[in-house]
């Protein structure tokens, strides 16, 4: 039976996607018997070791949404899920490089989003844990079919300028924000009402008015 290793040599953005992608060269080797692979479904489950990276004290008043006090992060720091990616790879014998491309969104109610956004610079201690199926031939060439082993994974640190440059390529100067209908609801009356002609200036005058508020 085929037995597959994983290896992550590089990670670039996709320049002209439909939506923000990362491409990573992802090396597969069968360290099996059979010589031959006629193909793979292969999925892997990408986490973010965030224990594996040191934070400046910028960093960590910055990330105080998603892990709470410092003082409190030897409980509160754990693993985060980030994304779930999926390719087929072609047929080979022995080894070859794939690209695995992961999908990468900048809703601020997503936690890996705001872990990336709370960090300056350095690193992105990744895992990627891989699952799937692997199709190969026997001696007398009939199709066999192999789970790929759940232990099979390979650690990665993937810069956080790639990730910021496909951000800014993607949505250059922006942020995205997810409401409940309810409440943009309200922040539409509240803009039509007082004919204010951009979302911009909306939460602008309304950030303005709540400080006003707090001085007071």
């Amino acid at each position: 039976m085929p037995d597959l290793n994983f290896k992550l040599e590089t990670a670039q953005a996709v320049q002209y996607g439909a939506s923000p992608l990362l491409s990573f060269n992802l090396r597969v080797t069968n360290t099996g018997p059979e010589a031959a692979i006629h193909t793979v479904v292969l999925r892997a489950q990408i986490q973010i070791d965030v224990t594996r990276r040191h934070y400046t004290v910028e960093e960590q008043a910055r990330l105080q949404d998603l892990f709470g006090q410092p003082d409190r992060w030897a409980k509160t720091l754990r693993s985060l899920l980030w994304t779930h990616a999926i390719v087929v790879v072609p047929p080979f014998a022995k080894e070859t490089v794939v690209d695995l491309q992961v999908p990468c969104t900048f809703d601020f109610n997503v936690a890996a989003t705001k872990y990336f956004h709370g960090l300056a610079d350095g690193e992105l201690p990744l895992t990627f844990l891989f699952s799937g199926t692997v199709f190969y031939p026997d001696e007398n060439d009939n199709l066999q079919v192999a789970p790929i082993s759940w232990e099979k994974e390979a650690k990665f640190k993937l810069p956080l300028k790639t990730w910021k440059d496909l951000i800014d390529h993607y949505y250059p100067n922006s942020a995205w924000l997810y409401l409940r209908r309810d409440v943009f609801d309200r922040l539409y009356q509240y803009k039509v009402r007082h004919g204010i002609p951009t979302w911009e200036q909306t939460i602008e005058r309304v950030l303005a008015a709540t400080e006003e508020t707090v001085q007071l």
